[in-house]
């Protein structure tokens, strides 16, 4: 299983109604910080979300990938929406 189907699968206890993921690693190519994680832009729509400011938002998305964003992620581009503000 590739990292962004590892991303995907994890995320899927968050119900999302929608979700995309773009690998934009190839863009920080050569930064010294990107270490061997990726970089990943993420769009992710879940009734979950209703009520939640965006802190808590990112919170649950970062919990849901758990050990991921620590070894795998070297950057998320977080937008977390609900189906009432699509």
């Amino acid at each position: 299983m590739n990292r962004m189907d590892k991303i995907r699968s994890l995320l899927a206890v968050l119900q999302p109604t929608q979700i995309e993921i773009a690998d934009e690693s190839h863009l920080h190519a050569g930064h010294s910080a990107a270490g061997s994680g990726g970089n990943y832009r993420l769009r992710i729509m879940s009734a979950q979300f209703i009520g939640k400011s965006t802190v808590e938002r990112h919170r649950m998305i970062y919990s849901a990938l758990g050990d991921l964003m620590r070894h795998e992620i070297h950057a998320l581009n977080i937008t977390a929406s609900t189906p009432q503000n699509q």
